[in-house]
């Protein structure tokens, strides 16, 4: 396969692309050649465009050996393999990082000509490069996007030769790449015109970028939660406008840092509903198991901070609950005075609400992963025993943390399309 171009090459790589549309994912485009490509797929996804700026460490006396990477945010990726057995000191350690976080600030200043980096916590992200030769730099730019909190990274490339991918493939969640040719010798070959790219189109590009993407949501509030005389850490977002807010339940063994979760709120909250992300026991508590599936105490922690969380907003309010989780919230919404507009489970355990299912009066949606079968067949056991309206749906192909690519994903939209209709008032 032969391109024009960087953005013949974008246009056909955001073509391929297009199954993450749905993900409202963020596009991060590798200085400098990877930006227009990246410009290309961020226009057609309809997502913002950022710079990824990495800076690869490499040992002293053999520089294409990177013992570890620096991004942006303090983030810092080192192989303490590779440093044991380069025998690079300590000191050596600190010169090279010294050096790469002095230009990483110089290009990151320089690309983005004043603006703020574009947060990618608990989203999808699309790094994107005009092509891969060795693959080190891309892998380096995936680590430092993971440390960073994206909750799923994808790896996108025109070309590439087959062994970079196959090895890409273990540090990215997805790798698109176009055309993998085995005689590979340099991306430039693959390309009619591969001129430099000069840092002013950067600039410029990512300037094209910032006046059409997106508003950010509101930034998460650090909140302590009354949830019925205890009180419990959250995160409160509520967006500018947020028609309703929705309440997520961690399951057992999970809290409100759980990066599926986070990654489910971060799509409401793109679509104007604000969330509250908050543990449902103390530390404490949580190091005894049996209070992890005390699912009468959890949700009556639920309903507590259901009623603080009306004093902050006076919106309607759904609950989000996965594993354990979805039965306190079902719980919760069988609960005399909690007044929960809709509920929705992932990978959830309804059956744990046992005779409290019939007193459910909020529309409720159960999504279960095609191959988890023993909690499907409790999920269906537990639809026949709910009385409100309610759906089941079944992601094909995905288990139990649906860490399928683009499994969850489609969690994220099938809430966020049962919020909208439930909790969002309807247009006449």
């Amino acid at each position: 396969m032969l391109f024009t171009d960087r953005e013949d090459a974008g246009r056909r790589l955001a073509d391929v692309l297009k199954h993450l549309r749905g993900a409202d994912p963020v596009v991060l485009g590798l200085p400098r050649g990877g930006v227009p490509v990246a410009f290309q797929v961020a226009r057609e996804l309809g997502a913002p465009l950022d710079v990824i700026v990495v800076r690869k460490l490499g040992v002293p006396y053999h520089r294409e050996l990177g013992f570890g990477a620096i991004g942006e945010g303090g983030v810092r990726v080192i192989s303490d393999d590779i440093v044991r057995r380069g025998r690079v000191s300590r000191a050596d350690v600190e010169s090279v990082e010294q050096v790469e976080q002095a230009e990483l600030a110089r290009q990151a200043r320089q690309f983005r000509a004043g603006r703020e980096r574009v947060d990618i916590a608990g989203r999808t992200v699309i790094v994107v490069d005009d092509g891969i030769a060795t693959g080190s730099t891309a892998a380096a730019a995936c680590e430092v996007v993971r440390a960073q909190g994206a909750a799923r990274v994808v790896l996108a490339a025109p070309v590439a030769p087959p062994d970079a991918v196959a090895w890409l493939r273990t540090e990215a969640d997805e790798v698109v790449c176009l055309s993998t040719p085995r005689a590979f010798s340099a991306v430039g070959e693959w390309y009619r015109d591969f001129s430099q790219t000069p840092d002013e189109e950067v600039v410029a590009l990512l300037e094209r970028a910032a006046k059409t993407a997106p508003p950010a949501p509101t930034k998460t509030e650090e909140v302590e939660v009354d949830a019925g005389g205890v009180r419990l850490a959250g995160e409160l977002t509520l967006p500018d406008g947020a028609a309703a807010a929705v309440m997520f339940a961690h399951g057992s063994g999970s809290s409100r840092h759980s990066p599926r979760n986070r990654s489910v709120a971060a799509a409401l909250n793109r679509a104007g509903l604000g969330t509250l992300l908050f543990d449902l026991l103390t530390e404490a508590e949580g190091a005894d198991r049996a209070n992890v599936f005390d699912i009468e105490i959890l949700a009556r922690r639920l309903a507590g901070a259901t009623h603080w969380l009306r004093t902050r907003t006076p919106v309607p309010i759904g609950y989000f609950g996965a594993s354990t989780g979805a039965a306190a919230a079902l719980w919760a919404a069988s609960t005399a005075g909690t007044d929960v507009g809709a509920v929705v489970s992932r990978g959830g355990r309804p059956d744990l609400a046992g005779p409290r299912l019939p007193g459910v009066r909020a529309p409720t949606l159960l999504i279960v992963g095609g191959r988890d079968t023993t909690v499907l067949d409790l999920n269906r056991q537990a639809q026949a025993a709910l009385r409100c309206g309610n759906r089941l749906e079944v992601v094909p192909g995905a288990t139990h943390l649906f860490e399928e690519p683009g499994a969850l994903d489609e969690v994220s939209a099938l809430a966020r399309d049962w919020f909208t209709l439930y909790l969002t008032p309807q247009e006449p």
